[in-house]
């Protein structure tokens, strides 16, 4: 049977409804969701190291036995400071880490096709159930159906002012009063690492193309846009945990990858219920 949902304008008002992709049925499985998530979130981590020579670059070796002191490496010469003073070692004061990263170290997650696949079937149909969305935190109007679906003149806005208009006609006044009040500002660590702001995830825009409304949907708190192309696992399910407000345009819609609907999704929901951790 297929899913439909109202059509809007850009004042709010329903102009028809449309036929949501076969993806929005896919069965709803948190647990292959969040291992999806983990999984790929790791594609976006950058490997990290040290210098192999870091704390090594030292005359020091050790004076053996029989001096009355600790047999550690110690640095040759006399008369200045550096002279005797342990070095080269993990232990000791300027030598090296005793176990540092390595940038070798694999830390890309490989995850099979389809599994990837259906994990993203399966959160795009979480956020079709509005009690999913509702559980995640965002405030959705009462009587209000999921996802929302636009007309394509959206994609044209240009200015942020003009999407809070759109967004406020549709209902989510409430929805972005909790994204620009939840924005906290963090001290210590994170700050001095330019992680200054905490922001909440607010209503995922996912648009056919890289519009005007890219530059418009930045200024304002919460919101994040993704063309539908590449719509991924860590917009659609943050955290891992699915049922994120998402505001569709007609056109995008129709832009779905192909592997998310008609017989290519349907092939992945035979073992999907039988093999998938729930």
């Amino acid at each position: 049977m297929p899913l439909l949902v109202p059509l809007y304008n850009l004042k709010g008002e329903k102009q028809g409804e449309v036929e949501l992709p076969s993806a929005f049925q896919a069965p709803i499985l948190p647990g292959l969701i969040k291992k999806a998530y983990l999984l790929q979130a790791t594609h976006v981590l950058q490997p990290k190291g040290v210098d192999p020579l870091a704390g090594r670059r030292t005359s020091a070796e050790s004076r053996g036995t029989g001096l009355g002191i600790a047999r550690i490496a110690r640095v040759k010469g006399s008369g200045y400071t550096r002279a005797g003073q342990a070095a080269g070692r993990a232990s000791v004061v300027k030598g090296p880490q005793a176990h540092p990263p390595k940038p070798e170290k694999r830390i890309r997650k490989r995850l099979n096709e389809k599994e990837r696949r259906l994990a993203l079937a399966s959160a795009l149909a979480a956020s079709a159930r509005a009690e999913l969305v509702k559980a995640r935190g965002h405030r959705l109007p009462e009587a209000r159906s999921v996802p929302l679906v636009l007309m394509d003149e959206f994609e044209e806005l240009g200015k942020a002012s003009d999407v809070i208009r759109v967004l406020r006609a549709l209902g989510l006044d409430e929805e972005l009063r909790r994204c620009r009040e939840g924005r906290k500002r963090r001290s210590g660590t994170a700050a001095r690492r330019g992680r200054v702001h905490y922001e909440p995830r607010g209503p995922l825009i996912v648009t056919k193309g890289d519009g005007t409304i890219a530059r418009a949907v930045r200024n304002v708190p919460g919101l994040e846009h993704v063309p539908a192309r590449k719509l991924s696992l860590l917009a659609l399910a943050p955290g891992g945990r699915p049922g994120r407000l998402l505001i569709f345009t007609r056109s995008a819609l129709e832009a779905l990858p192909a592997s998310l609907n008609g017989r290519a999704l349907e092939a992945l929901k035979v073992r999907a219920l039988a093999s998938a951790p729930s």
